[in-house]
């Protein structure tokens, strides 16, 4: 909910009024709420955030994708204009954005998926020319999820970590020493292009047995669809109607969720398959936890349970007893907190 001087005015005694307003003025003053935003295919998310993680206002527009780059800086601009005129407006003059895609240290996005004509865009500069004086930072969107999980939630107390973004594909952030280490070009944490079979699928991204290919959204589904076709029993028939083409993540947890075996087997296996490629980085870069987040993660324990045997079996010895795998706590919230974050 928004907040502001303004409104708190009715009802109070002047001298509460004075005091109420001494707080409010000096919280503003230190800065410490800024303007977000989590820029996805679909939905353009706006918020107002403070230094605790409270999102004090958002809203949502559509993206627009199909318009071209224009259109959606517009709609990003549209939204953060509502968020200042019905929030409590920021005195830290400073946007953090979330965006799809590469994105380099001058805030240029690079080829993000599911956004029409962003072969290069320089969303920061364009932003920067119509928020006169405000500071922007840009991060991709897995960067700033777990961005999110590290200054907020499961990653507070965890000083190194490697976050996965499970979902419609495999997503990740590397949080070293409290910071996310996006390497020279902003491209480090592409988790769901670790291969994990030379001579495995093709990978939409051009390469052969990513762990992309095996786990991520579309290629779950066709393969448990594969399964059943071949033969294999499941309720997930029934639930999606006798259609093997409509069979979703979703489907497949809420069956095994329900005691169905196959589908609770198609998930153990994913993780298993997770826990390859997140055991590849944990040796590389010496870390011993991985927070999970997105969608499919949240399909059950004995997904994330999956995932942690498969880890500790595939790292190197010394680093076994101390390897964790944590849900993330945010959510839907992260984009916006990871972006405030940026600012923050």
């Amino acid at each position: 909910m928004s907040w502001s001087c303004q409104q708190t005015d009715k009802g109070l005694s002047p001298r509460l009024l004075l005091l109420w307003k001494s707080l409010y003025l000096g919280a503003m003053s230190s800065g410490a709420t800024v303007l977000a935003v989590d820029l996805g295919g679909t939905t353009v998310k706006a918020g107002l955030v403070n230094a605790g993680g409270d999102i004090l206002y958002q809203n949502s527009l559509p993206t627009m994708a199909e318009e071209g780059p224009h259109v959606v800086i517009g709609q990003i601009e549209k939204a953060l204009r509502e968020v200042m005129e019905n929030g409590a407006f920021p005195l830290r003059s400073a946007i953090g954005i979330g965006s799809p895609g590469v994105v380099d240290e001058s805030g240029t996005v690079k080829s993000p998926p599911n956004l029409r004509g962003w072969d290069e865009v320089h969303l920061a500069e364009e932003l920067r020319k119509r928020f006169s004086g405000f500071s922007v930072a840009v991060e991709n969107d897995a960067n700033v999820a777990a961005i999110a999980e590290s200054k907020f939630g499961a990653g507070v107390d965890i000083r190194d970590f490697l976050f996965i973004i499970w979902g419609t594909g495999v997503g990740g952030g590397i949080i070293l020493d409290n910071k996310i280490f996006r390497g020279p070009t902003g491209g480090a944490g592409e988790v769901g292009h670790i291969s994990i079979d030379h001579e495995g699928p093709r990978c939409n991204c051009g390469g052969t047995g990513c762990i992309e290919a095996y786990i991520g959204q579309r290629y779950l589904s066709e393969r448990t669809a594969a399964k059943l076709r071949e033969g294999a029993v499941s309720s997930l028939t029934r639930l999606v109607g006798g259609d093997l083409a409509k069979i979703e993540p979703v489907f497949i947890a809420e069956a095994a969720q329900s005691g169905d075996a196959f589908a609770r087997d198609v998930l153990e296996e994913a993780g298993t398959l997770l826990g390859f490629a997140i055991a590849a980085v944990m040796n590389t870069l010496d870390l011993r936890v991985s927070i999970i987040g997105g969608g499919i993660s949240a399909a059950g324990d004995f997904v994330l349970e999956a995932i942690e045997e498969s880890v500790r079996r595939q790292v190197l010895k010394p680093l076994r007893p101390a390897i964790r795998v944590l849900r993330a706590t945010q959510g839907n919230a992260a984009g916006l907190l990871g972006a405030a974050g940026l600012v923050l």
